[in-house]
């Protein structure tokens, strides 16, 4: 079964910015969606950011739209996000998600931790 490490996390003050990277411990099929959701202690996990490679095209919730950038690799089996102006609220826990129909899985989780 493929496996998801994440790796990018860490402490920043506010308005920094963070590179997070996930990548697939072997090839998958091109055909996928890989997103980053985070959660916060006491809250739901909740989506950040995904990617669809087969309508090529990427979703953002309001929180982060403008500020943060999902990215993938030409095989499709990496996802970044970038991190730019960040804010205390984005602290948490980020996990990488790949999803395919018969298919979901998760990375263990990264942690951000957005403070002055």
């Amino acid at each position: 079964q493929v496996q998801l490490v994440e790796s990018g996390g860490g402490l920043v003050q506010p308005g920094g910015s963070l590179r997070l990277s996930c990548a697939a411990s072997t090839e998958i099929p091109v055909i996928n969606i890989m997103g980053w959701y985070r959660q916060v202690p006491g809250k739901q996990r909740e989506v950040v950011a995904t990617h669809n490679s087969a309508a090529r095209s990427a979703d953002y919730t309001e929180a982060v739209r403008g500020r943060f950038i999902i990215s993938r690799n030409k095989a499709y089996n990496t996802v970044y996000l970038q991190m730019n102006g960040l804010k205390p609220e984005d602290t948490g826990v980020y996990y990488c998600n790949l999803r395919r129909r018969d298919l979901d899985i998760w990375g263990q989780g990264t942690r951000v931790t957005v403070s002055s």
